[in-house]
């Protein structure tokens, strides 16, 4: 935690802003020892002096966030990131098509020999004060958000049918994640939506991917992640222009080549693993591949890449 707060210093975050979050640390006591596991301790960190102010005076003021941005915008890096700084249990809960109530509330089951409610990740979340990170929100069917509504408006509650009402801990917030470009994303219906503050993720800019691929990889050399960030923004460039897909703009695949370099594989099988095998028909292959190797040549050893 000590190290977030010096980095949102280092990015310019307000003062004040910061001071609040030491304030709400000690309104709200420390998770206990078997909740501790749940609070996370990030291995990226997010690069947004305004986004950070934004979402971080949103949970202060007590509302939920909902996270909105195109593929490699850092949504659940942020997420993440929010959970450590504020000292928060994260309960991650992936929404899919399959979503349904009591998936996410919890359900009736047998404890011995007697029919007992099972608390869902929604329920436990709210309970002990917790963050929920709603992963792909749009993924799920509105009619099985709807059970969250009265959690997430001004009433703070969850009525259990049948057993009892739950009201929220003052220190659980919900955060959602969405990205309008996946295979099977849907619109949000209008009542779900005004229940979050919505904060537009920008992408991240080739001076910030450098700082955080230094930061997440220490031994690396200055002008390969200057490189590397170069070419994330050439194949955003691709993208953008509709002669490559999306699936080669893989911030997380990069991560992964990085580390795959670390542990001495060579660049050129790892930026394949990582990036360009990703893009499955063979001629977007070619013209992924084509963007890596103009910034990374096919000869590079990876010890190049590590090093003072």
């Amino acid at each position: 935690m000590l190290d977030i707060l010096e980095f949102l210093r280092d990015e310019g975050v307000s003062a004040d802003i910061i001071a609040e979050v030491k304030k709400f640390r000690d309104t709200y006591p420390e998770a206990d020892a078997l909740l501790q596991r749940r609070i996370p301790d990030p291995r990226y960190l997010y690069y947004g002096k305004d986004i950070w102010e934004e979402a971080i005076t949103a949970i202060l003021c007590g509302e939920n966030l909902l996270l909105v941005g195109p593929k490699a915008t850092g949504k659940n890096v942020l997420a993440e990131n929010l959970a450590a700084l504020f000292g928060r249990p994260v309960w991650d809960i992936s929404m899919h098509i399959n979503v349904d109530a009591a998936s996410l509330i919890g359900t009736d089951t047998l404890k011995g020999g007697e029919v007992c409610f099972r608390e869902g990740p929604v329920c436990q979340c709210a309970r002990l004060g917790g963050f929920g990170i709603l992963d792909e929100v749009n993924m799920a069917k509105n009619e099985a958000l709807a059970v969250l509504h009265a959690t997430l408006d001004f009433r703070r509650v969850i009525d259990i049918p049948g057993y009892r009402r739950v009201t929220l801990d003052d220190a659980t917030r919900f955060i959602g994640t969405m990205n309008y470009g996946y295979a099977g994303t849907r619109e949000l219906n209008e009542a779900l939506v005004s229940r979050f503050v919505v904060v537009d993720m920008p992408v991240i800019g080739q001076d910030d991917l450098c700082k955080l691929l230094l930061r997440g990889f220490p031994s690396l050399k200055k002008s390969w992640a200057q490189q590397l960030a170069a070419l994330f923004d050439d194949l955003r460039a691709k993208c953008s222009s509709g002669e490559i897909s999306a699936r080669a703009l893989d911030l997380r695949g990069l991560l992964t080549a990085l580390r795959l370099m670390e542990r001495g594989l060579s660049p050129e099988a790892a930026l394949e693993m990582g990036i360009i095998n990703k893009a499955f028909d063979p001629f977007e292959r070619q013209l992924t591949a084509d963007v890596v190797w103009a910034r990374v040549p096919r000869t590079a050893k990876a010890d190049e890449f590590f090093g003072d």
